[in-house]
């Protein structure tokens, strides 16, 4: 669906995105995180036609942006970060005038129309003036402005900003129904936990390239593998931890009380197979499982922004 490679643009002498290369493929709901100054903001008007890059190359379902024109740009659907001032203008003016200006006018138009305030959950609201609107349904309106004209890119600048939990939560799960509708979505967002949560993949930009990406399940399995092994032995701690000084995949080993937290390098299978270990030896074991990984923990180890937390354990193994 969306193909960027080696794209760079500067502002005077800095440079905002040096080599930015991804893929992201149709039916993808694709989050977009970075630290600010990363070159996000960039990306997404390069994206969304508000900028031009200097140099590489952008495709947009098997067309190239730069000569494409406005049939790409009839392909991609923008959700900015600001509503931006329409004082004089109902609801339901202000969708007519979007679907108007992508020709689509009528019977046809108010059919587009109609769906899309329902799908939003503004179809009671269709005579209110968008000024008098809370900043959660001009979000909603602006989403419904944006699919008009049922793009296949759909491209959203930190939506759920300044939107109470609640609400946030609501506007993302109309994002989730969006996308199984088989719209492909590009999210940038600070709330990384609700990326986390609703996407397939993710991109992770830092200095103006990619420096992570793909799959949100491989990456996160990727944190969790990473993270260590946390047993808690009942009784003969002594002898667990004679068997994990042994063991092959054992790279560390810190203990507080009868609580291992181990650098553990080995896969499901090697843990099973510890686990079964311990138990033949006669170690009662009543917690063994692995410390738990999150986006927000891998982002702050990317880009390098504060020290991860460190499990401090001290003491020796009771018996």
């Amino acid at each position: 669906m969306l193909r960027i490679e080696n794209v760079k643009k500067s502002y005077g002498k800095y440079r905002a995105l040096d080599g930015l290369n991804m893929e992201i493929k149709p039916g993808a709901l694709y989050g977009f995180v970075g630290p600010n100054g990363a070159g996000k903001t960039t990306t997404i008007k390069i994206l969304a036609g508000l900028l031009a890059p200097d140099e590489g190359r952008i495709s947009i379902d098997g067309m190239d942006m730069s000569t494409a024109g406005q049939d790409l740009k009839g392909k991609i659907g923008y959700v900015p970060d600001h509503f931006g001032v329409y004082d004089n203008l109902t609801v339901w003016e202000y969708m007519e005038f979007f679907a108007a200006c992508y020709g689509i006018e009528g019977l046809t138009g108010r059919k587009r129309c109609e769906f899309l305030l329902d799908q939003v959950g503004l179809e009671r609201r269709r005579d209110f003036y968008v000024d008098g609107l809370s900043r959660g349904m001009k979000q909603r309106l602006c989403l419904a402005r944006a699919l008009v004209h049922e793009p296949k890119l759909l491209i959203l600048d930190e939506p759920s900003s300044g939107l109470d939990p609640k609400t946030r939560k609501e506007f993302m799960e109309m994002i989730m129904e969006i996308n199984e509708q088989g719209t492909t979505i590009f999210i940038s967002s600070h709330v990384l936990s609700e990326l986390s949560q609703v996407c397939t993949d993710i991109g992770i930009i830092e200095q103006g390239r990619i420096v992570l990406g793909g799959s949100m399940k491989e990456i996160l399995e990727r944190v969790d593998q990473s993270n260590p092994l946390l047993i808690t032995v009942y009784r003969n701690a002594e002898r667990a931890m004679g068997i994990l000084r042994s063991h092959s995949c054992v790279r560390t080993i810190s203990i507080k009380d009868n609580c291992f937290a181990v650098g553990f390098t080995g896969d499901a299978q090697d843990e099973a197979l510890l686990l079964q270990q311990l138990v033949d030896a006669e170690v009662l074991v009543n917690g063994f499982t692995r410390q738990q990984g999150n986006l927000e923990s891998l982002f702050m180890q990317i880009t390098d922004h504060k020290e991860q937390p460190v499990l401090h354990y001290e003491g020796r193994p009771g018996t």
